[in-house]
């Protein structure tokens, strides 16, 4: 794993005096420009069966309630913020921090109390996704395989033992990731097959934009049948025949883990093969919540936006030659520009949440057509604004300096990445039209999975 300080080397500038701590993290205050400028390429194949570099353990105690799992969030997240920026500049893969997001039980928040876990609401755990979206994006996002999986299996039926096995594997502080979907051919279509092979299946195929897996314990994937069927495995990392591949070379979120997982006569046992959580031909509270979480991630990179643009205003930032004001926190127009970012932030996360309270709602409707339709409205809507509201907030933090808030150094470009990259997952364009033909003709979304 790479070194997370920039190198510097002779002729070293001192950049900050006395300021307050940075968003931005400690690195970034003394570098050298050429060190500054430096992009790091993706490193390349990493095979499964090597040791995970933050294995599990040293889990805490499953949390009793929503309020314990606030507590641990609280003294994390200010740990991960420090130095995310120079991260995503070097590409360095928050391994530790995403076992020590898993050791606290912050992928926990919706296992029931039944079985050991807090028994949050979805309104929790979009809350704390927004928080961790908030201080590191990637990292939020690449933990999003295990906030599906959750809500599959509550959603599920005949799944005692499934559930019993991983909600004991995440309150245990284990990390699920995501075999992801195929490129070429037609969006979504699936070519890696899975075949019987006496007592268990062989799976070959290439898959991409797998997400969080190499980050993961237990990976998950699909695959067809002999019958043509999909089927769903998820295998132990250290599976021989399974590789993960550091390759994801993107504008934005670089460090999501989200490359290429290759299967090469990977053996798969019987108890390994489950169903889809996703039915195609009815709605389901589970495609929402995998939606939301995209609108969850986008409502935290506008609020790093803000806390970015608030911290250079204060420390860095000078007026123009003809303000009249001395710093540039006196600005009217600087003021101005945080408090339009701000707004941007505040209806972004309000958005976010009145549609994770319509999850909650449906499934205090017993899951019924209406009450899922409208939470799929509802998501959509919450999509829609939360990208124009990062994608706005991170190009109005610019504003609020001069060239210098363009330094490699601060990185602050990476909001705008970011939140690009996100956005273009599912079309906002289709999300707006799915609301339209909802308001005018009773026409509800599609039951494709991205709704």
């Amino acid at each position: 794993m790479r070194n997370s300080r920039l190198v510097t080397r002779a002729g070293l500038v001192t950049l900050n005096g006395p300021e307050q701590p940075s968003p931005i993290g400690a690195e970034a205050r003394t570098v050298t420009t050429e060190a500054a400028l430096q992009i790091v390429a993706p490193a390349g194949a990493t095979k499964s069966n090597h040791p995970h570099p933050a294995p599990p353990g040293n889990a805490l105690p499953p949390a009793a309630d929503v309020a314990i799992l606030r507590q641990r969030a609280q003294a994390l997240l200010p740990r991960i913020a420090e130095g995310a920026a120079i991260r995503e500049l070097q590409r360095d893969l928050p391994y530790a921090f995403a076992r020590e997001v898993a050791n606290a039980g912050l992928l926990t928040f919706r296992i029931p109390k039944v079985y050991g876990g807090p028994g949050g609401t979805l309104r929790d755990a979009i809350r704390f996704v927004i928080e961790l979206a908030a201080v590191d994006s990637n990292l939020a996002q690449a933990l999003r395989p295990n906030f599906g999986l959750v809500e599959g299996l509550l959603a599920a039926h005949d799944n005692e033992a499934d559930r019993k096995r991983w909600f004991g594997r995440l309150l245990a502080g284990h990390i699920i990731g995501n075999g992801g979907v195929e490129r070429g051919g037609k969006q979504g279509a699936i070519q890696a097959t899975i075949v019987r092979h006496g007592d268990h299946y062989l799976v070959n195929g290439t898959k991409y934009y797998s997400t969080g897996g190499l980050y993961a314990d237990w990976v998950s994937s699909i695959a067809l049948d002999e019958a043509g069927k999909e089927t769903h495995f998820t295998v132990p990392r250290e599976r021989a025949g399974m590789e993960l591949v550091d390759d994801f070379d993107t504008i934005g979120q670089r460090l999501t883990a989200s490359g290429t997982t290759r299967f090469t006569n990977m053996r798969v046992e019987t108890d390994e093969v489950r169903g889809s959580f996703l039915p195609r031909d009815r709605r389901n509270p589970v495609s929402p919540v995998f939606q939301l979480f995209l609108a969850a991630t986008e409502a935290g990179i506008a609020r790093n936006a803000l806390n970015d643009a608030v911290w250079f205003a204060r420390n860095k930032a000078r007026p123009i030659k003809h303000s009249s004001a001395e710093r540039s926190v006196d600005d009217p127009y600087v003021q101005e520009t945080i408090g339009q970012i701000s707004a941007e932030v505040f209806a972004a996360e309000a958005a976010t949440l009145r549609a994770a309270d319509t999850i909650d709602a449906a499934w205090a409707d017993n899951l019924s057509n209406a009450s899922l339709t409208q939470a799929s409205i509802d998501v959509a809507q919450a999509q829609v604004f939360t990208v124009a509201a990062a994608l706005k907030a991170s190009e109005l933090a610019l504003d609020v300096g001069g060239a210098s808030s363009c330094d490699r150094q601060y990185n602050l470009d990476r909001h705008w990445r970011n939140a690009r990259t996100v956005a273009n997952h599912n079309p906002r364009q289709w999300k707006a039209a799915a609301v339209g033909a909802w308001l005018l003709k009773d026409e509800p979304p599609p039951t494709t999975g991205l709704f």
